[in-house]
């Protein structure tokens, strides 16, 4: 995926996914057939990640698994929103790192834009894509409200990682101790090489684990990127910890085992999935009660 890619995908093909490469007339035909409803909502995320690998990643993986599941659902998606809920990827005072984050109120704000302005056409059935973790913290609130107001049927698809990752566990070479689907590791480290392999510099990369921030007693430990800590053997403890403090690196697992071969293998298999979900979304009953949009302005 080119810097340019998110602007140009798919408008030198005969059937246009891309709402930004679409006319309004294509628009409008296109909602006039028969199961044209659906559109798939990108959301990234610009955040610190491991050094070998980019402050875009998930939005690389995102828009590259959206772009694959649209064309073959014939679904139209928007255009990635590269910020999201990253506030405790900042890093330190004026370290450097570069993230850019979104407030949770903001988030929520363009989410809600996003969908009031695609129901207004005539979208009925809308699900917002991530393959940023942190992004589903604000969501609750705003899709449920979008819900009660129209009526149309809002979703969230996570990418599968993480601890979510069952849709591709057995393409993972790492063992579960070194966390293969977390943070800048070979899940996200094989899906850069496969989509954005010039942005990939393994001599940068480093093997590393989570760990309770320093703060804490020896009573607490922590294995992975959850907003929780271990206490006694449980892990029902929420804090609001940032990233730097549990993980030296912003590497949580092993990304020498990663390979190209490998990530596009992952993203075809997260694309299926997706794919799949979007053919099951098309046979929901969905009535959209409200549509108009006045308070736009």
């Amino acid at each position: 995926m080119a810097d340019a890619d998110y602007v140009n995908e798919d408008a030198d093909t005969e059937r246009k996914h891309n709402l930004l490469a679409m006319s309004y007339a294509e628009v409008t035909e296109r909602l006039s057939e028969a199961n044209q409803d659906v559109a798939l909502i990108a959301l990234g995320s610009t955040e610190k990640h491991g050094a070998h690998i980019p402050l875009g990643t998930d939005s690389y993986v995102t828009m590259e698994v959206v772009k694959r599941a649209a064309e073959a659902a014939d679904v139209v998606y928007s255009p990635l929103v590269p910020f999201g809920y990253s506030p405790h990827h900042m890093g330190r005072h004026l370290e450097g790192a570069g993230t850019i984050t979104l407030r949770a109120e903001t988030y929520r704000r363009i989410m809600s834009d996003i969908a009031r302005s695609l129901i207004f056409h005539g979208y009925k059935r809308l699900i917002f894509v991530s393959h940023h973790g942190s992004n589903v913290k604000p969501i609750d609130e705003i899709m449920r409200q979008l819900r009660y107001d129209t009526g149309a049927f809002v979703s969230y698809y996570k990418t599968p990682t993480e601890r979510d990752a069952s849709v591709i566990q057995d393409l993972f070479d790492n063992p579960p101790e070194e966390t293969p689907g977390w943070h800048s590791s070979e899940l996200e480290t094989s899906a850069l090489m496969a989509t954005a392999d010039g942005l990939v510099n393994m001599d940068r990369a480093v093997e590393d684990r989570a760990h309770a921030p320093a703060y804490m007693t020896e009573a607490f430990s922590k294995i992975d990127g959850t907003a929780t800590v271990k206490f006694q053997g449980s892990e029902n403890i929420w804090v609001p910890m940032e990233h730097h403090e549990y993980c030296d690196t912003a590497v949580i697992g092993n990304p020498f085992r990663s390979d190209k071969e490998k990530g596009l293998k992952m993203l075809d298999r997260m694309a299926d999935h997706l794919t799949a979900y979007v053919e099951e979304v098309r046979k929901f009953d969905v009535e959209v009660t409200y549509s108009d949009y006045p308070t736009r302005a």
